[in-house]
């Protein structure tokens, strides 16, 4: 490496067939020695993005390149919050894979913009806790600059996405922050409850449910209730918890005049259907 570096005729910011620089490649795959020979070079450049449009900062960190990251944040040319082409900053791809040891370093870069929305309004928070980075999400909840409840495109809120994933220890981290609506719909009218029970996640459920601010039969646009959801896609799980904690009504209808039993019903779940039936009141004739 450093008898290439002496030749005039090597181009420091050239690209390879994957468009990136050599200093992007050794950004990506940590070569940490590498990247620090580069840097010492005049000419290299630490805004040359790739044909992905990342910077090598954003490489070092969507890949978790803790050393990297460091040598790159030692040069004062380089831009923190630069954005990919979707809008993603360094912050965003480490949030986003999960990269704790990362995120922690960026962290204590004062000039970081630790909320920066990409092109579908998701931040760095909502990307960690839809993947359930439960380390990464307690290390961004607790800057007192970010707003930990910040919808994006689709109306869901970083509670929204841990919620519909089922992860719940990073639900439980959500939760504890004052600034969270455990009830907040989305542009469907769902709720964190209402997704929670769409995809059969019991524990994240029953977290939601100890909350006094949420409604347990909150209607989405399309009149289907958490235990409609539940009920349509058979989890059995969250269809007893949901009956057993009260303020749930078995027979809601929805926009198609389905009740929780007569979808149940629909697409074959025994298991609900016997717990629906077993509690009175219910109308035979909606099923």
């Amino acid at each position: 490496m450093k008898l290439l570096l002496k030749r005039e005729d090597v181009n420091l910011n050239g690209r390879s067939k994957k468009s990136l620089t050599p200093l992007a490649w050794a950004a990506r795959n940590g070569h940490k020695g590498v990247v620090e020979l580069l840097l010492k070079q005049k000419d290299v450049n630490l805004s040359e993005r790739s044909k992905k449009s990342l910077t090598p900062l954003a490489w070092a960190a969507r890949n978790g390149r803790k050393g990297v990251v460091e040598l790159l944040l030692k040069r004062r040319d380089v831009n923190l919050n630069e954005p990919s082409k979707n809008g993603q900053t360094p912050l965003s791809w480490a949030a986003w894979n999960g990269h704790n040891r990362v995120v922690k370093r960026l962290l204590e870069r004062e000039d970081l913009s630790a909320d920066s929305p990409d092109d579908h309004g998701r931040t760095p928070l909502s990307l960690a806790a839809g993947n359930g980075h439960s380390r990464v999400v307690k290390l961004l909840s607790g800057q007192e600059d970010l707003s930990a409840d910040s919808p994006d495109d689709y109306g869901r809120t970083p509670l929204s996405r841990a919620a519909e994933n089922g992860h719940s220890r990073v639900v439980k981290l959500l939760l504890g922050r004052k600034d969270v609506n455990p009830d907040w719909p989305d542009h469907h009218g769902q709720t964190p409850l209402s997704l929670a029970a769409c995809g059969g996640h019991d524990r994240v459920a029953k977290l939601l449910l100890r909350r006094e601010e949420v409604t347990p039969d909150m209607p989405d646009n399309r009149d289907q209730t958490p235990l409609s959801w539940a009920a349509r896609n058979g989890h059995v799980r969250v269809v007893r918890l949901l009956l057993e904690w009260g303020g749930v009504s078995p027979d809601s209808i929805d926009s198609d005049g389905k009740t929780p039993l007569s979808l149940a019903t629909a697409f074959g779940h025994k298991g609900v259907v016997k717990l629906l039936k077993a509690r009175r009141p219910a109308n035979p004739r909606m099923v």
